[in-house]
């Protein structure tokens, strides 16, 4: 059984380029970082501890404990690194383990072999302990062991989180070309929005920049929806200490919003997915939603922020449809915005320059593997010239 109460070093990954936000969120729970990488952070942290920062990462994919770390240049020199490890106290031969890499090494040329060395190393252990050997597979439901090796240095995790934090658990109708949780709650987070003045989300698609922006203002926990983190699975889970941390998020989230949140689709079945998504959520009732084109969705009076994510014709196709809406974006945050920041995320930096107003910021951003970019308008009365 493992020692839920002892520290160990903890990545905890993201994608490119989220890392000095998830560093802000990891201090602010109270954990001291490490180590800052390009896609991920390092802390140190419990299993317990773990668990807690599985509730409350928005910008963060996987929660990983590290168990043994060590030099290894060839596949059998790993596997026997990781056959002395004691796997009969992590698993049994009724469990189900799943493996888990990222690997880059000389040595290997194909990562599903360097799983493979590792699922044997641990079933072979574990008969060699118990009598027989678990199942293995690549489904996330049980046990999940991940390798990182790069060059000879190999570490192996404990993934506490399982299935990506990315997957809140609310998304029921993804819709078209959906933006990931993670990513929409990071581009918020990038604007510098604290939940106190207004937020505008026009061609809202499945509405995930409205949702993280109310769980957001709520102070709400990102990790209640979700009803299975890998965890879970492992011998020594204290289910009431779990069930401790649930309640304590709940009673720290507002009831109410010192905003208004409005979401906006010119397609009906957007914003019909929205709602669900939305309800699923529990923030239905704090957002408003209308179908109408983005040029009329209503921009109230005083400040707030307005978040376009268009399509980036490059995967989507039809890249010349997109040239009158991209100027059509500039047009409508100089004319209808004066007060408001204005935030364009796209992937095409041609179609980009056609929204016309000089950017205060630009941040990168990757959106799986596209190369992207948060574009920051500051819109003030009386200003918000295009240029030519």
């Amino acid at each position: 059984m493992l020692d839920f109460e002892r520290k160990s070093v903890v990545m905890v990954t993201c994608p490119k380029g989220f890392s000095p936000y998830l560093v802000d969120e990891i201090s602010n729970m109270g954990f001291t970082v490490r180590n800052e990488f390009y896609a991920g952070v390092e802390t140190k942290a419990s299993l317990n501890e773990c668990m807690r920062l599985n509730l409350w990462t928005r910008s963060g994919h996987r929660v990983l404990y590290q168990l043994k770390k060590f030099k290894a240049a060839t596949p059998d020199e790993m596997y026997e690194e990781v056959k002395v490890m004691e796997w009969e106290r992590i698993l049994g031969p009724d469990d189900y383990l799943t493996i888990t890499s990222s690997v880059i090494t000389e040595t290997i040329n194909d990562t599903r072999f360097a799983n493979v060395r590792v699922k044997d190393a641990i079933v072979d252990k574990v008969r060699e302990k118990l009598g027989r050997r678990p199942s293995s597979g690549p489904d996330m439901t049980g046990i999940i062991v991940f390798l990182h090796w790069r060059d000879d240095d190999c570490t192996i995790y404990l993934d506490t989180s399982g299935v990506p934090l990315s997957k809140r658990g609310y998304r029921k109708l993804p819709h078209k070309a959906p933006l990931q949780e993670t990513l929409a709650a990071t581009l918020i987070k990038a604007s510098g929005w604290n939940g106190r003045v207004n937020f505008i989300s026009p061609m809202c698609g499945s509405g995930t920049l409205a949702i993280e922006a109310a769980l957001i203002a709520l102070q709400g926990a990102p990790g209640l929806i979700r009803e299975k983190f890998a965890f879970m699975n492992l011998p020594g889970y204290n289910e009431p200490y779990w069930e401790n941390l649930c309640i304590e998020a709940e009673d720290r989230e507002k009831t109410s919003l010192e905003c208004r949140i409005i979401s906006t689709d010119i397609d009906p079945v957007a914003i019909e997915a929205s709602r669900k998504n939305a309800r699923a959520a529990g923030v239905e009732h704090l957002i408003e939603f209308e179908v109408c084109d983005f040029r009329e969705t209503e921009i109230p009076k005083g400040k707030g922020v307005i978040f376009f994510n268009p399509e980036y014709g490059e995967r989507m196709g039809a890249t010349t449809l997109l040239e009158k809406v991209y100027a059509g974006i500039g047009d409508f945050l100089k004319n209808k915005c004066q007060g408001y920041k204005g935030y364009v995320f796209t992937g095409n930096s041609s179609l980009a320059k056609l929204v016309g107003l000089k950017t205060s910021r630009r941040l990168l951003f990757y959106n799986a593997k596209i190369e992207c970019r948060l574009l920051e308008f500051e819109i003030f009365e009386g200003s918000g010239k295009r240029r030519h």
